[in-house]
């Protein structure tokens, strides 16, 4: 079958299509055809060795490229239930280090890394939420408030940023959103009751509305001090990125969030997309074989939702 490998580390061009053997499910695995993986900035921060450096994946020969797949049951390993060939399903990859990424025609999986694919979406559409939508989810489960606390979110119209509002809000959150000026309507659709344009002072027009600071914030646009200064004292700040944390100053607490498979809270977001509380976004799709014309439209930045290669 053909995959995307990375053999050295580079641009857009280092990526590599290689033919390999099919995977074989072992126990309690599950083997995926992939029909769509959603495109990252971790799969950059794979294939240029950002993670290498950052020492989140050990020095490899050969590292698979993509964590998002949507894609049907293929084949079950010994032990698996609830699922059965041809099922569609989405899943997440969360070993950056394995050979085999979901940039491929098949993949394998633990089963606690699958849900039920949403009923209401295409695979396209699927492939967009695992990864980025569990990132949210276990951002905000770190906060740990109650209903009515102010979270502050940066980022607010990108992938992770826009599921972390439209979960925050459906928590009982004030969502205070921090994007692009031409990115209030689609923030306040996905639930934010205050916004705040992108730019200088930004902690100054934050607190200009929420007087006293938030009570914590997600920094999905990783702004680092510039957020940090929006949050009440010994409030919470979450980060999404290695390497770039600010000092916990004023007693706020600042956290790490690091994704990992969760079948349970991926199922629960997928109920979300089915009852219309998330909102799946494709910023284009692409056959696999365009996998270097994806990485170099990642890098160049500017897009609303996820590409998504084809299978």
């Amino acid at each position: 079958m053909r995959a995307v490998v990375v053999r050295r580390f580079g641009g857009p061009e280092v990526l590599e299509f290689a033919e390999v053997p099919v995977p074989e499910p072992g126990p309690g695995q599950v083997r995926v055809k992939v029909a769509a993986a959603g495109v990252n900035p971790v799969d950059a921060g794979t294939r240029s060795g950002f993670l290498t450096e950052a020492g989140i994946v050990p020095p490899c020969e050969v590292l698979g490229i993509g964590w998002d797949v949507a894609g049907t049951v293929d084949a079950v390993g010994d032990g698996v239930t609830g699922f059965a060939t041809g099922d569609g399903v989405i899943g997440v990859r969360d070993r950056p280090s394995a050979a085999l990424g979901t940039y491929a025609e098949f993949v394998v999986l633990d089963v606690d890394a699958l849900a039920a694919a949403p009923r209401m979406a295409s695979p396209a559409e699927a492939a967009t939420l695992p990864l980025n939508g569990l990132t949210a989810v276990q951002a905000l489960d770190l906060l740990d408030l109650p209903p009515g606390a102010t979270v502050l979110v940066t980022g607010a119209a990108g992938a992770v940023g826009g599921y972390a509002v439209a979960l925050a809000e459906a928590r009982g959150f004030r969502v205070v959103a921090v994007a692009d000026t031409a990115d209030e309507a689609v923030v306040r659709g996905f639930g934010a009751e205050l916004f705040v344009p992108r730019g200088d002072f930004l902690a100054d027009r934050v607190r200009s509305v929420v007087p006293g600071g938030v009570d914590a914030a997600l920094d999905t646009a990783l702004l680092g001090l510039e957020a940090l200064d929006a949050v009440a004292n010994r409030g919470r700040f979450i980060v999404f990125a290695a390497g770039v944390a600010p000092l916990p100053l004023r007693g706020i607490e600042v956290d790490h969030v690091w994704v990992h498979a969760d079948a349970a809270a991926l199922a629960g977001l997928v109920a979300q997309v089915d009852d219309g509380t998330l909102a799946l976004r494709v910023a284009d799709t692409l056959p696999l074989g365009e996998a270097v014309k994806a990485h170099e439209r990642l890098a160049a930045g500017g897009l609303r939702g996820r590409l998504v290669l084809i299978s």
